[in-house]
């Protein structure tokens, strides 16, 4: 499986934690930027190159790392065909996949715990989608996609 991943400045640490994180256990990891922790960069551009990576490719996956996460699950939800999901905790991650099909995960690098991180993003790649009525609801998003101008 493809992982994009992508940071703005304030997420370009914890980027490089995660690379070498999922890098170790066998993913494919690709890095859309940004390359410099002390350069001040603005993050809907790699928030957008993640989205549409993974837009364009049905069978990856994407994380996103600014300060919140806030701008960067905005900027990836206009993409069409992404459910990014901003999870601060296992929990979440773990719904974001059961009922959402979430195929991009937007971290905050101030509020995610050293000691969560990871657990985190096992969690949130090796959570199965439920299907059945979370299903339906899918679709119903994409049928709001395709009918927005």
């Amino acid at each position: 499986m493809n992982i994009y991943i992508g940071a703005d400045h304030r997420g370009f640490v914890l980027k490089g934690k995660i690379k070498k994180f999922l890098a170790d256990r066998g993913y494919h990891v690709v890095d859309v930027g940004t390359y410099e922790r002390d350069v001040s960069c603005d993050y809907p551009k790699t928030a957008l190159q993640v989205a549409k990576k993974v837009a364009c490719d049905k069978q990856a996956r994407g994380i996103i790392v600014c300060m919140s996460g806030i701008g960067n699950s905005i900027v990836a939800n206009k993409v069409k065909g992404i459910r990014a999901a901003l999870c601060y905790n296992k929990t979440a991650a773990r719904l974001s996949r059961e009922h959402n099909d979430a195929n991009v995960l937007a971290l905050g690098s101030k509020f995610v715990t050293k000691k969560e991180l990871y657990a985190i993003i096992t969690i949130w790649l090796k959570t199965p989608f439920e299907g059945g009525r979370h299903l339906r609801r899918v679709n119903q998003i994409r049928s709001i996609e395709r009918g927005l101008c």
